[in-house]
């Protein structure tokens, strides 16, 4: 039974690869990469200023653990270093045109997304322009919200246990706080992203069965490969001697790349299962 199953998997996984070949993969893992590289500042802006609107005292150093929890220190450092250098700004000037532009230079990146599962799924996407677009806004608006709200858990719930452990005798786990609660919440945020993408983005949608071996093959996938590319940049990589002053930039574009390679092997991955049980039901 076992043997049987992990047969059907490799050659899922193959048929994904050679789809993936097929159709383009590398052209458009570079395309991903380069429109979340743009994106990914205004994105951060605008959560920001989403939530100074809602409250003077944001923590910006957990709104961007969040954001960044999960990428190798390596990658991260450089960026957080740029994006808070540009937080020290007035928050409130970003709900302005500024505020607008942001959001929509940040939902290029969700279109970059949405095309490479278009792809994935079928091959084009019979929605109009303008639907196209409100779905990647909604993407970046309901994103930053979700963002907020882990956020704001991630303060309030270590204050509640030490409430909790005044009034009640009991013994709370040490590891039960604010940096464990983060990256339980980064994990499943990104779980809960890449299904969404495969349910909402494509022309199609899919029941949750069908799109949740390739969620969680890419989930897998990513922590795999972002352990790797953190080891591989930790003890071998010199990209400094290469790129000199945009090493940074670079290793976070290769990062990037990696990772929607990953995003769109996981659709095909998808794919392939659906094609396979569509000529077994022939």
């Amino acid at each position: 039974m076992y043997g049987a199953s992990i047969v059907r998997f490799l050659r899922a996984f193959l048929g994904a690869c050679n789809r993936f070949n097929e159709k383009g993969g590398w052209v458009m893992s570079s395309h991903i990469a380069m429109s979340m590289m743009m994106a990914l500042f205004p994105f951060v802006l605008f959560v920001v200023a989403l939530a100074a609107t809602l409250s003077q005292d944001i923590d910006v150093d957990n709104l961007i653990e969040l954001v960044f929890g999960s990428w190798p220190d390596e990658i991260a450092q450089p960026i957080t270093r740029e994006v808070r250098k540009v937080l020290t700004s007035d928050h409130s000037s970003l709900l302005t045109l500024g505020g607008v532009l942001a959001i929509y230079f940040a939902s290029n990146g969700v279109d970059a997304v949405r095309q490479a599962m278009t792809r994935a799924y079928r091959d084009e996407d019979p929605r109009p322009y303008w639907r196209k677009r409100l779905l990647c806004l909604a993407f970046v608006v309901f994103g930053g919200a979700i963002i907020l709200t882990a956020a704001a858990l991630g303060v309030a719930l270590p204050l509640y246990m030490r409430f909790v452990t005044d009034a009640v005798p009991i013994q709370i786990p040490s590891w039960l706080g604010s940096e464990v609660f983060n990256s339980v919440s980064a994990l499943c945020m990104l779980s809960a992203g890449v299904a969404a993408c495969h349910y909402w983005l494509p022309g199609d949608r899919h029941p949750l069965k069908q799109i949740l071996p390739g969620v969680l093959l890419t989930v897998l996938l990513w922590v795999l490969a972002a352990t790797g590319f953190s080891y591989y940049l930790a003890r071998f990589a010199s990209y400094s001697a290469t790129y000199a002053g945009l090493a940074g930039v670079m290793v976070a574009l290769i990062f990037l790349y990696l990772m929607g390679a990953i995003l769109i092997l996981g659709a095909e991955f998808n794919g392939a299962l659906m094609k396979r049980a569509g000529l077994q039901a022939q």
